[in-house]
């Protein structure tokens, strides 16, 4: 079944967020104070809104509480961003994403019972900082303060070498849940699975085991 999403706030992080659930083919409602930024999502989204959110009955005559999912992407403004976030979770919505400014405006979020606390700009620092650090990172994304999965690009040192010859889970306690070969995605490779130049390894791990291979792959290109 399609789910049905809100966006409130249309910033960068929200309009984004909007953008792609649209293009997923997703129904969202798409919320923000100023009249203009909700002008420029008339043809992206499902329903646009122009409303101040941190009034409750504003919320209950747009019928929140039966939507899916509720992104408050709300930018500078903390206490508005609390406020609504406090009243989505009084009035029952099922799932509450909010953009968090800073780790106190986080824990906030998280006493009141916001389902997913995200960072964008944190996050997006700590991907470009793997990125640029070691030229065989491709990507990467936190899975929680510990762990995170990444992508890293196979250079000569693993070239020709079989998973079960590199042994990753048992000397960096680290799972390799799929290999990108071309357009291809091999999904649970095998032990006895070769690397070939141009795979990357989709890898999940704690941070500190993931950052030792991150090393040992650096060694070498």
């Amino acid at each position: 079944m399609k789910k049905e999403f809100v966006v409130i706030g249309l910033g960068r992080f929200g309009g984004s967020i909007c953008r792609a659930l649209a293009e997923q083919g997703m129904d969202v409602m798409a919320i923000d104070q100023d009249e203009d930024k909700v002008n420029e999502f008339l043809d992206i989204a499902t329903h646009t809104v122009i409303a101040n959110t941190t009034d409750e009955s504003v919320l209950k005559n747009l019928g929140i509480r039966n939507f899916d999912h509720v992104i408050v992407a709300i930018g500078e403004d903390i206490q508005s961003s609390i406020l609504t976030t406090l009243m989505l979770k009084e009035m029952g919505v099922n799932h509450i994403t909010v953009k968090a400014q800073n780790d106190y405006h986080e824990k906030v979020l998280r006493k009141i019972g916001a389902n997913h606390v995200v960072h964008p700009e944190r996050d997006m620092g700590k991907r470009i900082a793997h990125y640029i650090v070691s030229n065989n990172v491709l990507d990467y994304l936190e899975l929680s303060d510990e762990y995170s999965i990444v992508e890293i690009a196979v250079n000569s040192l693993l070239i020709g070498h079989s998973l079960i010859e590199l042994d990753v889970r048992a000397k960096y306690g680290l799972n390799i849940v799929a290999i990108k070969r071309g357009k291809d995605i091999i999904v649970s490779p095998q032990a006895d699975d070769y690397l070939e130049e141009g795979d990357i390894l989709i890898v999940i791990g704690a941070d500190s085991d993931i950052n030792r291979f991150e090393k040992k792959v650096m060694t070498v290109d």
